[in-house]
């Protein structure tokens, strides 16, 4: 009998094994991507002293797409390097999160890269 794939189990697994490999520190923090089928979330990471830096998604008021699209996660990379350049935070280590690097995620990306942020 066939059985089915799980889906998030495997994506867990990418992610801890992308996870092994990148942290954030102070001088590089990490810039962390989760997207779900409504939303897209994007934190910048201290894994040192674990505390989240700057953090932002299409829930917050600044965000006019209220959607898990590409326009919506352009406008959440653009805000995300508003908040991290306001923090004097340049350079972050890019975390997909097990996803592909396609899409809504590379959309981020590259807003985020227009917005200031080096990675």
């Amino acid at each position: 009998m066939i059985s089915k794939i799980d889906r998030k189990a495997t994506r867990e697994r990418r992610h801890l094994r992308v996870r092994r490999k990148i942290s954030g520190t102070a001088d590089c923090p990490r810039l962390c991507v989760y997207r779900s089928n409504s939303n897209i979330y994007a934190q910048i990471i201290d894994d040192d002293a674990r505390n989240t830096i700057v953090s932002c998604s299409t829930l917050d008021k600044d965000i006019k797409t209220k959607h898990a699209n590409k326009e919506a996660a352009k406008e959440v990379g653009t805000l995300i390097a508003k908040k991290a350049l306001e923090k004097n935070i340049k350079t972050v280590v890019f975390d997909r999160g097990g996803y592909i690097y396609h899409g809504v995620v590379k959309e981020l990306a590259d807003a985020a890269r227009e917005g200031g942020l080096q990675f």
